[in-house]
């Protein structure tokens, strides 16, 4: 492997150890130093194939930064390159998991964690703001995203969310003759990852029916929302919330909520959360059942986002060649940005609107702006903070 190869896994690193608030902030710190400092890619081709995640089931950044890994060195750098990014976070989370089942079990309080969660605000503010700066630069584009913000705000449905980024992709498709004619050569379309995807799904359902095995049904249940969720970590929480607290009873909503308060603390994958959700959900089997369930979780929710990845990468540099579809990338990042948008004022909603939570969230907001204190720094301070308010 070249040196080449060793420095971007190393900044991949940095950004599993350092990327705070989720997708959307996840990429405006690759476009800083994948971009900016590194030059491995344009800021189009980053943008392009951003827009592309988005409109596949899975974690956006996850298949972001892994189609990156593929465009500069191949399928095993890929490969690379994915382990790299999940692992910091889902230790992290498996942590997290048996430390609070031992919490709750000597029932000691989690309050200290309460300013966390308008900070988690304050950093999708900035995303989304950061985001709409590169990709907003139409009068279509720009009400593409206020509608779009504004339908994803009242219609919180994880179905909501594919249709938009079809329709926005859609409207700015019809303006395809703004932009240039490039030479096309025949797509040749590799359908191996695809066949996976559709045979994992199948198998895991009917083995995790046929053998009621907590360990495979969980791995069916995260690879089939895994399969589902368009739009990021922003859609994943409610999903998440619904099936294994409200349905299945696996967490309690208290175990939940301080998870969830510690995901916005980690940098990484906001898809690592499901390595919490699914060590809790086999802590009646000890420690051991407990990493199970980590395992089969992280494996489930990333897997079929990865495949589809992997299908679609092969030939996508000669699909972005056809100008309905690079045109149809405009709408597709301005609904990406409303989403983002509509996700800051979702996430602030179950908090206490109180003036300190408010304060969190406009400090925050500001302090990404107009200084230059790490992320890391922050959520430390908000962790002080914690203990001490």
């Amino acid at each position: 492997m070249s040196l080449r190869y060793y420095i971007f896994l190393k900044d991949v690193l940095v950004l599993a150890l350092t990327a705070f608030g989720g997708p959307q902030a996840h990429i405006a710190m690759m476009f800083k130093l994948l971009v900016d400092k590194r030059r491995y890619l344009t800021e189009q081709e980053l943008i392009e194939l951003n827009a592309l995640c988005q409109i596949l089931p899975g974690p956006t950044s996850t298949q972001t930064v892994t189609a990156i890994g593929f465009k500069i060195g191949g399928p095993n750098l890929a490969y690379l390159t994915l382990i790299v990014w999940l692992l910091p976070a889902t230790i992290v989370m498996t942590a997290a998991a048996v430390t609070i089942n031992y919490l709750q079990e000597q029932n000691i309080s989690l309050h200290f964690l309460r300013i966390i969660q308008p900070m988690a605000v304050g950093f999708v503010c900035y995303a989304a703001y950061m985001i709409g700066l590169k990709v907003i630069h139409t009068k279509t584009a720009t009400v593409i995203m206020v509608i779009s913000a504004i339908i994803a705000y009242f219609f919180n449905s994880p179905w909501i969310f594919p249709v938009l980024l079809l329709a926005g992709g859609a409207v700015t498709a019809f303006r395809f003759k703004r932009h240039p004619l490039e030479p096309k050569n025949k797509i040749h379309i590799q359908w191996a990852n695809f066949i996976l995807f559709g045979a994992v799904l199948i198998t895991a359902a009917v083995v995790g029916k046929a053998t009621n095995s907590l360990p495979v049904r969980l791995f069916e249940n995260f690879y089939r929302n895994g399969s589902l969720i368009f739009g990021g970590g922003q859609v994943l929480i409610p999903l998440m919330y619904t099936e294994f607290v409200d349905f299945k009873h696996y967490l309690s909503g208290q175990e939940f909520l301080s998870g969830y308060a510690i995901m916005q603390a980690l940098p990484g994958p906001v898809f690592s959360f499901c390595s919490y959700i699914g060590a809790l959900s086999m802590r009646s089997h000890g420690i051991g059942g407990q990493l199970l369930g980590s395992i089969v979780a992280t494996v489930g929710i990333f897997l079929p986002g990865t495949f589809l990845i992997f299908f679609v990468i092969r030939f996508w540099d000669e699909l972005k060649k056809y100008r309905v579809i690079r045109a149809s990338l405009e709408g597709i990042s301005a609904v990406s940005t409303g989403m983002v948008m509509a996700a800051a004022i979702l996430l602030f909603r179950p908090l206490d609107p109180s003036y300190l939570n408010i304060f969190v969230v406009a400090a925050t907001f500001a302090l990404l702006m107009f200084t230059k204190v790490p992320a890391p720094l922050l959520i430390l301070g908000g962790l002080v903070l914690g203990f001490v308010v």
